[in-house]
């Protein structure tokens, strides 16, 4: 009897839980506003999880100085986020019907789901996050660059999340974030010492790899996209229609420096070992 009661007083709560989380938490209008939190907590708890995993398992974490166990810490965040945000723009771009062409009628820059919203809110809570770090340590987890970037992104993609406008172009743009696991990978290996192995070799050699698909050719490809829908996108609002005019160029031109730092790399490294 008392297991029969403690199984009907939790599947209560549950339902409780549910109907909360449906009709609270992620009802249509809230859905934004509870994903930017979600991901400003994601971030915050990848944070501290990562400080004890690595404080109890890593015994050179604790020689590090205090700056790069914060940026041990905040790179753990980034990559988390880029591995989430790659999986679901890749979805979105390729495998959903959603901003097909043959799907529907409706303008393909004015479609948008309660899960595309959220996925992109759980983005703007990152964007947030980490640019009140590198406000906080500046310039210690980045320069002006990283500052621009930031936030174009957080800009970019909280238009395309609060209007619905434009979330097919974002999410191309959010692809591009497959090449930071392999930026943070590099700087662990150069701060654990092991710049001279294979292991770091092989990593710069994916970097430039994925760097010249998701950031060279798929903005080639996104403009491309934008050529053949223009109509569509002049029909978005000034600022939707300006975002995507000036954010993806932008973002190109920083990606093609950062390209050129990248191949100037590789060859020093292949130079080296040679």
């Amino acid at each position: 009897m008392i297991n029969s009661k403690e199984i009907m007083a939790f599947k209560s709560y549950q339902n409780q839980a549910q109907v909360f989380v449906k009709e609270y938490l992620l009802a249509d209008p809230l859905i934004p506003y509870t994903s930017i939190v979600g991901g400003i907590f994601a971030c915050k708890m990848i944070y501290d999880l990562t400080q004890l995993i690595c404080t109890i398992y890593f015994k050179s974490y604790s020689s590090l100085s205090k700056i790069q166990r914060t940026e041990w810490n905040n790179r753990a965040i980034s990559t988390i986020h880029a591995i989430f945000t790659t999986t679901v723009s890749l979805y979105f771009v390729f495998c959903s019907n959603l901003y097909s062409d043959s799907q529907s009628t409706e303008l393909i820059t004015l479609r948008s789901s309660p899960l595309s919203t959220f996925a992109l809110g759980v983005s703007v809570g990152y964007f947030i996050a980490d640019l009140g770090m590198i406000f906080w340590f500046y310039p210690s987890l980045g320069g002006y660059e990283y500052v621009v970037h930031h936030l174009l992104s957080l800009v970019a993609v909280a238009y395309a999340m609060l209007s619905g406008e434009g979330q097919l172009y974002t999410y191309m743009v959010l692809i591009s974030e497959t090449t930071t696991p392999g930026i943070n990978l590099r700087w662990y290996l150069d701060t654990a010492g092991m710049k001279r192995t294979s292991a770091y070799l092989l990593n710069g050699v994916v970097i430039f790899i994925a760097w010249l698909v998701a950031r060279i050719l798929l903005f080639i490809y996104m403009f491309y996209h934008v050529y053949l829908h223009i109509d569509q996108v002049r029909q978005m609002h000034t600022f939707g229609h300006l975002l995507v005019f000036i954010v993806p160029p932008v973002l190109s031109i920083m990606n093609l420096v950062w390209f050129s730092k990248i191949i100037k790399g590789l060859r020093k490294t292949l130079a080296k070992r040679q």
